[in-house]
């Protein structure tokens, strides 16, 4: 396995196995140098979001790179004010034209429950839902998908959904494995996507998990991505230092034991859990 295998989604599409996230990287240079970084490491999926404000950076770090458009995996995300007919066509029209794309891999719906519309969720994400369908059958979007998404959102969605989400990104690591939500994504050909492999915290200073990384001479970011790899997720590591972009994707070269990943599945709760999407201030 290497940066350039995939998972293929429900819908045919390939995705690779490990994806670089740009979240909390700045618009203008930070952004642009960290995804140039990843790009000449050997990295062909990147991760944004409108919310990110960092599109015209990362298009821009793709464009420049002289990689084939259609070598590179790229991700966005519909922002939380947004969830309506016309809004979601905006807001994707909005991302291409940031990007510099004529379409986007994988179009995410950030949020289930943004306080714009937590008093009539269900119709709101219907009729988003409806027109990013839309914008699917026209060529824009390549694979629809969701993040932060809990079971009873994708039940309610996947009542009136013509074309099924295949992708839920969320919280997943040693501390919240959010093991129903991963169960229900399974059952329904949905890839677990894994944003925060890399969560910081108590759990970076847990002898037992330094114990583990010293064991195969790698560093605790590489391990725990290789954790979840090793549990079917697909990891999406942010840095934007490029040597530990460069370690950050040097996970192939070794293999957790059913012991040591025990280990590490045994640290629930230690450096906290994903947020209530229906409690969230935004």
């Amino acid at each position: 396995m290497t940066l350039t295998d995939t998972y293929t989604l429900a819908n045919g599409i390939e995705i690779p196995v490990i994806g670089f996230g740009t979240w909390q990287s700045a618009e203008g240079d930070e952004a642009y140098h960290a995804v140039t970084a990843a790009l000449k490491a050997g990295y062909r999926h990147i991760d944004t979001a409108a919310g990110y404000g960092n599109e015209e950076s990362v298009g821009r770090a793709i464009k420049d790179s002289g990689i084939p458009r259609a070598e590179i995996f790229v991700t966005t995300k519909l922002g939380s004010k947004a969830h309506g007919y016309q809004a979601a066509k905006d807001a994707l029209n909005e991302s291409l034209t940031k990007l510099g794309l004529d379409y986007v891999d994988l179009y995410l719906v950030h949020w289930p429950e943004p306080l714009a519309i937590r008093d009539h969720w269900e119709q709101a994400n219907a009729d988003m839902w409806r027109s990013l369908e839309e914008e699917y059958h026209a060529g824009k979007i390549k694979a629809l998908g969701v993040s932060n998404f809990m079971p009873h959102h994708l039940d309610v969605l996947l009542q009136t959904a013509e074309i099924k989400p295949v992708v839920n990104q969320n919280f997943l690591n040693p501390s919240d494995r959010q093991g129903e939500l991963v169960e229900y994504n399974n059952a329904h050909k949905i890839l677990n996507e894994a944003y925060s492999p890399l969560v910081t915290g108590a759990l970076l200073e847990e002898v037992a998990v330094k114990e583990v990384a010293e064991k195969y001479n790698k560093n605790i970011a590489q391990v725990l991505i290789r954790w979840s790899l090793q549990h079917k997720f697909l990891p999406l590591p942010k840095s934007t230092h490029e040597e530990r972009i460069i370690q950050n994707g040097d996970v192939f070269d070794f293999e957790l034991t059913s012991a040591d990943m025990e280990i590490l599945d045994g640290m629930t709760g230690i450096a906290g859990y994903h947020k209530d999407p229906s409690a969230t201030p935004w």
